[in-house]
């Protein structure tokens, strides 16, 4: 397959930055997405130019670090999946592909496709933690659990934090990924506590890191790779009022 790219350029969060053609040859179709930027930046290297900087870890859809705008869409146009699992037989021999970082005043660039996440990282700290006892690990069943309420902590608890719900929505809102950090404790008995303080301090830190306000258009829900449902963000709510 023959393929151009259009990347985004930039080599720091203070310099413009600007999009760039590269013609691409021998793409195989089994290839994954990050795999072509890979042979990519081979290229790049042996001609003694700088390669695309991207984030990337596990590559197994896990860590969620590898998020950028792939034609338009966060981690590419195919539903439910990270970049790293996007693969090129979704691609055509000829076709012209855009690649740009997630666009959000709170995810500032630093270098071409790698942006700083860690506004999320601030809202997690703000009230992300439950009270433990100390001392001996306390028999599994002692506190019941129904199996509703675990089953949906756990599918809230499956948020990677990849900012993709914040690049998908219009206003930057980060309220899908707070919403599913506060449910999946919200959820279970051990988060209660802190339940009232853990609402305001997250709320209060997602404003101060600049994320817009949510208004339910449900791209969130779309693009997100894990399938975390915006009901969370109703649960959110009540936990916010409750907490005043």
């Amino acid at each position: 397959m023959k393929i151009t790219l259009d990347i985004w350029r930039q080599k720091s969060r203070n310099e413009k930055g600007r999009f760039v053609r590269y013609e691409l040859e021998e793409v195989s179709p089994e290839m994954s997405f990050l795999e072509m930027l890979d042979l990519l930046n081979t290229n790049l290297i042996k001609r003694g130019e700088d390669p695309v900087a991207f984030d990337h870890d596990c590559r197994e859809g896990i860590c969620g670090t590898c998020g950028m705008y792939v034609n338009g869409h966060p981690h590419g146009p195919v539903k439910s999946i990270t970049t790293c699992h996007l693969s090129m037989r979704e691609f055509k021999d000829g076709d012209t592909i855009t690649v740009e970082p997630f666009r959000a005043r709170s995810f500032p660039v630093i270098k071409d496709l790698v942006i700083d996440r860690m506004s999320l990282e601030h809202i997690q700290v703000a009230g992300g933690f439950i009270s433990v006892k100390t001392g001996s690990a306390p028999e599994a069943n002692t506190i019941p659990v129904p199996k509703k309420n675990a089953d949906e902590a756990f599918d809230a608890a499956s948020c990677i934090g990849c900012g993709a719900c914040v690049a998908a929505c219009k206003n930057a809102s980060a309220m899908l990924f707070l919403s599913a950090k506060v449910s999946q404790m919200a959820l279970l008995p051990h988060g209660k506590p802190e339940a009232k303080q853990r609402a305001r301090e997250m709320v209060a830190a997602m404003d101060d890191m600049g994320f817009g306000r949510c208004s339910n258009t449900g791209a969130c829900e779309a693009k997100c790779p894990k399938n975390i449902k915006i009901t969370n963000i109703a649960r959110l709510n009540r936990e916010y009022y409750k907490a005043y």
